[in-house]
């Protein structure tokens, strides 16, 4: 089992301030109430000797990498959602880098669009990715359907451990997730079969 885990990455995808914390633009409902469940996998990962990567959004202040649906929230005078440097682009409290993580930033819902990620992940060795964060309908989905499309042999979404606005629009993705190969178990049932 001990290789198996060395070959597997713990995506952490957008589990900042401005997607989390009720009021901001960016909220995502759902968003809250996974945060224990992503510590906790955070922290089974680490003990597991499992390579975590956090996803994270990091805009230019006036907007000029943000994607055109985004436009209307950055500019002159405006205070921009998950912009580098803002308190809102900071990981929720509970959450923290630790030496041996990596900071992936990514500007489109995909942690593989534009990015070094494929790269860094085949360069050292990883075949294997368990997936936690927000939101799932956007950049866990856009993430998970890239890395099958990149052959990624095995794709994992803790079901418990991600979250969208509502949980219906959560399930229907869970449920066409599960219809390509992507396993959706419960943080609970993912921590039992790595043990």
């Amino acid at each position: 089992m001990e290789g198996k885990l060395n070959k597997t990455a713990m995506l952490v995808i957008d589990m900042q301030n401005d997607f989390i914390l009720p009021g901001t633009p960016l909220q995502v409902a759902g968003g809250q109430a996974i945060i224990p469940n992503v510590i906790k996998a955070v922290e089974v990962a680490r003990q597991r000797g499992i390579f975590v990567i956090w996803v994270v959004r990091e805009h230019d202040p006036l907007g000029r990498d943000v994607e055109l649906i985004r436009m209307n929230l950055y500019g002159k005078g405006k205070e921009a959602p998950i912009s580098l440097g803002s308190f809102g682009a900071k990981l929720i409290d509970g959450l923290e880098f630790q030496d041996g993580d990596y900071k992936l930033v990514k500007t489109r819902f995909s942690a593989f669009f534009g990015t070094n990620l494929h790269s860094l992940l085949q360069r050292v060795g990883i075949s294997s990715l368990v997936v936690t964060g927000v939101q799932t309908p956007n950049c866990v989905r856009q993430t998970v359907i890239e890395a099958l499309e990149l052959d990624y042999p095995s794709i994992t979404v803790i079901s418990d451990a991600t979250a969208a606005a509502t949980p219906e629009v959560h399930d229907a993705n869970l449920f066409d997730m599960r219809n390509v190969g992507i396993a959706t178990p419960t943080l609970e049932e993912w921590c039992k079969s790595i043990a």
